[in-house]
């Protein structure tokens, strides 16, 4: 999570937390944990989801399942330039060209195809870099429409792609040029407050493992705690993850929203199982 947007969710979360400071934190955000009504609220979840309206909709969809950016395929030519990569210090030389282009068409394997929009080459420019003033760059001189794959929801896709041309480079740095689709509603309304003690929003899928049996995600918890605790509920159309925190610590605690790295292990592989978050019963979103 980026410094403005840490920021912005101290100011959200103030409230709710500043009232910690008075009396320590207690039901509902760290202390009073139920695991018997958390695992209870996750299978309401995954009970409500086949036969919805929002798993027919998540079905029909465009959902990616990997970075939307994309590193050329020859590799990188030094550590310093992986390094400006990871850090996204990739600046340009020159304007870049706008596009009348309003629609793409992402293709299945199946043969399954959807039309979605396609952002201006600017925007996909600034989706992956963000300007520094120190430290190693990379440069994008032009860039092209063209296409590449990814993994969704669905399997893998062909897909429409800004393809940037970087100094020194003879491959492309692919930016996938379709906006995803827009979440369905979920089939239940989130958790009333106290009804599932302790539970926590799981913020977002980061990576699957090459045999699907293991996710890791982004969990948030606070400032007087030891972590966040992953647990999954599985069934053959759904993986419903609950989470929680442990070491839970009364007392005085700032208003600081965290988020860590939480490797989930799966009974079976993921498939095209949508992975749902059991506070919010929506489908867990990769990437930020």
């Amino acid at each position: 999570m980026n410094t403005q947007a840490k920021r912005l969710t101290g100011l959200l979360l103030a409230p709710l937390l500043g009232a910690c400071l008075l009396a320590g934190c207690g039901d509902g955000l760290t202390s009073s944990q139920s695991p018997q009504k958390q695992e209870k609220r996750a299978r309401e979840v995954a009970d409500a989801w086949p036969g919805s309206a929002a798993a027919a909709a998540w079905s029909k969809g465009y959902y990616p399942m990997a970075d939307a950016t994309q590193p050329p395929e020859s590799g990188w030519h030094s550590d310093a330039d992986k390094r400006a990569y990871e850090a996204r210090t990739i600046v340009r030389r020159g304007k870049l060209p706008t596009t009348a282009i309003a629609q793409g068409t992402v293709k299945w394997k199946s043969g399954s195809t959807l039309n979605r929009p396609v952002m201006d080459p600017n925007w996909a420019y600034q989706s992956f870099a963000h300007f520094r003033d120190k430290g190693p760059r990379l440069t994008v001189t032009g860039v092209k429409l063209g296409e590449t794959t990814i993994s969704t929801t669905r399997g893998t896709a062909t897909v429409p792609a800004w393809l940037f041309t970087l100094d020194g480079y003879d491959t492309p740095l692919k930016q996938v040029a379709v906006t995803p689709s827009k979440p369905p509603k979920p089939p239940i309304g989130r958790a009333a407050p106290g009804s599932a003690d302790g539970l926590w929003s799981v913020a977002r899928l980061t990576g699957t493992s090459a045999d699907g049996r293991s996710l890791t995600v982004r969990s948030g918890h606070g400032a007087c705690d030891d972590g966040p605790v992953v647990k999954v509920l599985e069934t053959n159309e759904s993986v419903v993850l609950y989470a929680s925190v442990k070491g839970a610590r009364s007392g005085p605690c700032s208003a600081e929203m965290l988020q860590t790295k939480v490797k989930v292990e799966l009974r079976q592989p993921l498939a095209h199982r949508v992975v749902l978050d059991a506070l919010t019963a929506q489908p867990v979103p990769y990437g930020t």
